[in-house]
Order: C-alpha cells, then sequence, then structure tokens
C-alpha cells in the first residue's frame, strides 16, 4: 500500500469537513405558488421543510428570538397579516393581524422590533414580536412604500417609495410642545420622542435598494437601468449612475462592502458593480426571465438569488463571480433570509 498517497488522500478529505462544517445556519426561502416558507439547509442546499405560509406570500425575516420566522402577506397592497413559522418546529403559527395596515411587504429586525412596510397604507409600521401588536406608525404619504431599512443605533429609517419615485428618510429627534406666549409651562412628560421626515427624489419604479455597510450610501434601483447614489448624512443624490440594470428589483452589498449584487425584473443576468470604482465588473448568467430576493451567505462566500419565473434559487460563487448551483425550494420564489440556527 502507498501510505503517502493514503495520507494525502485522507488530508484532502478531513480538510474538505471543515468548509462544509463552517456553513453554520440554513436559508429561507418564500415560494408565492407553492405558499410556502422553504428551509434549506446551509452546508447541504438541501430542503428540510416547506411550510404553510398564507395568500401572496413576499418578504421574510427571522425574529429577536432566532427560532421563529415572519413572512408579509402582500395581495398587491391589500392583505392585512404577517404568517408565522416555527423554524424548530418546522410548522405554521397563528398568524398576526395588522389591523386597518394594509399590504405588508417589506420586513426587517432591529433591536428586537420588527419594521414592515404596509403599502396599502402609505406607511411604516413596528410589531412588537412578544405581544404580536403593532407599536407604532409612521406616515409616509407616498404610492408603494415597499422595503425598509433601519441603521444600527436605530435613530435613521429609509424606505423606498416604488410609485412615487421617492426615497423616505425618517430621522429620531425629540418633539417638543409648542410654547404660547403667556401661557403656563408644559409639563416635562409632553417632550416625546419623534421622526423627521424628508424626501429624496430619485427614479421612476425605484423600489429596490441597499445601505452600505459603513451607513454612509444608499444606492437605488431605478426603473430606467440607472442607480442613485443617495449621501445618507446629507440626505440627498450625490451621483446617479448608468450601469444598464433596467428594471432593477434588488440590491444587495457583499459584507466587505466591496461589490453591490444588481437583480432585474426581465434580464438574465446577475449584475456585479465594483463599488469603489462604480463600474460593472461582470454579468453572471443566472436564470432566463428575471430574478428578484438576493441573500448571501454571513461569511460572504456565496449569494442565493431567486428566479421567480424559473422556479429555482441560483447558488453564486462570489470569490469566481459565476453561478455554482441551483435550488429547487418550490414555484415561484422570491424573498429570502438566513436563519442562524
Amino acid at each position: 500500500m502507498n501510505w503517502k498517497k493514503l495520507l494525502g488522500l485522507l488530508s484532502m478529505l478531513m480538510g474538505s469537513i471543515p468548509l462544509a462544517a463552517q456553513v453554520q445556519g440554513a436559508l429561507l426561502v418564500v415560494t408565492k405558488q407553492s405558499h410556502a416558507l422553504a428551509i434549506v439547509d446551509g452546508a447541504t442546499l438541501q430542503v428540510l421543510a416547506q411550510v404553510p405560509i398564507g395568500e401572496d406570500p413576499h418578504e421574510v425575516v427571522v425574529g429577536p428570538d432566532g427560532r421563529t420566522a415572519y413572512v408579509s402577506n402582500y395581495g398587491e397592497g391589500t392583505l392585512h397579516t404577517l404568517a408565522v413559522v416555527d423554524l424548530v418546529g418546522q410548522k405554521a403559527l397563528p398568524s398576526i393581524d395588522l389591523g386597518p395596515l394594509r399590504g405588508a411587504h417589506g420586513l426587517t429586525l432591529h433591536d428586537g422590533t420588527i419594521w414592515f412596510t404596509a403599502e396599502g397604507s402609505k406607511a411604516l409600521g413596528t410589531l412588537n414580536p412578544a405581544t404580536g401588536r403593532v407599536e407604532s406608525v409612521l406616515g409616509t404619504g407616498q404610492d408603494k412604500t415597499h422595503l425598509v431599512w433601519v441603521s444600527r443605533d436605530g435613530r435613521k429609517v429609509v424606505a423606498s417609495n416604488a410609485g412615487s419615485a421617492t426615497m423616505s428618510v425618517f430621522d429620531r429627534t425629540v418633539q417638543k410642545p409648542v410654547m404660547v406666549p403667556g401661557a403656563p409651562a408644559a409639563p416635562a412628560a409632553y417632550t416625546v420622542a419623534g421622526w423627521r421626515h424628508t424626501l429624496v427624489p430619485v427614479g421612476q419604479a425605484a423600489e429596490g435598494f441597499d445601505v452600505s455597510p459603513d451607513e454612509r450610501e444608499v444606492w437605488v434601483g431605478n426603473g430606467d437601468g440607472t442607480i442613485s447614489v443617495i449621501n445618507l448624512a446629507a440626505e440627498k443624490v450625490e451621483a446617479t449612475l448608468a450601469p444598464d440594470v433596467r428594471g432593477a428589483n434588488r440590491l444587495k452589498f457583499t459584507p466587505d462592502g466591496r461589490l453591490l449584487l444588481v437583480t432585474t425584473h426581465t434580464g438574465k443576468e446577475l449584475v456585479v458593480i465594483d463599488v469603489h470604482s462604480r463600474q460593472v465588473v461582470k454579468r453572471i448568467p443566472i436564470e432566463q426571465r428575471g430574478a428578484s430576493g438576493i441573500q448571501l451567505q454571513p461569511d460572504g462566500s456565496r449569494a442565493f438569488v431567486a428566479c421567480p419565473r424559473d422556479h429555482y434559487v441560483a447558488v453564486v460563487d462570489l470569490h469566481r463571480l459565476a453561478m455554482v448551483g441551483k435550488i429547487d425550494a418550490g414555484r415561484e420564489p422570491d424573498g429570502l433570509a438566513w436563519w442562524a440556527r
């Protein structure tokens, strides 16, 4: 027996184990036609379960307990529920009624609170997952308030208004009573936290956006194929790029902030932009009839891209900038999230 060859083979095999072991977690895939949330093992990319999530599901977020997922039931701005999934038990839980707020779509988690867009109500809402109650509402007054982002310190909130060609930027402020000359001073209890709302004009049909990891810039995809770059501190557009991403759908920065990934409604490629040079570095063929949600593996090595009309999730190696696989998670995949498990 050639021991050197055997030892070399064993070394290769053992060297490959940590690569799979490093992938801790699962990919969550909203499948709109299947009306199910697929739970996909992050290492093997095999579907572990498909849990019912109600009518017209779109986006998904993992709650603060790390074991519950929340899915928006959209209905073109008419529905008023969030589906709830026990990820550990792999079963549906009672949905949450959002009351008068309709058309829940975009979802994000910040400091134990779930923020959601209510497109049919031209508003944002916050949900306390522990009580299942809506605790606050911010009106945008804009059409098709679609996606939402919250800064790490919770003092800035950004939302896209695809029907009004604007971005809403909310800044946390302190609201004090208006003092009337000669009137008694108002009690200190009347001073409360509030928000200042600024509208930033962008391009038509601008729904997809992402904020750079350093939280300095917002990159917004416009329907005409341009990207608006907003200086978040100044709250105004500082540049308009022309990377030819007509019908831009979703945008996602890599964790290091070096690259921006863009999907489009009708294109056949995942467009990769170098953030420093602001130039397209590659167009990766991933589908035939348009793509949607993007989710990155936490270590930044892979991207998962929902291809709803082709009914699969594309797996993209971000080191090689190439599509390396497909996941059959169900019919019409759309919103994606990562569950750390």
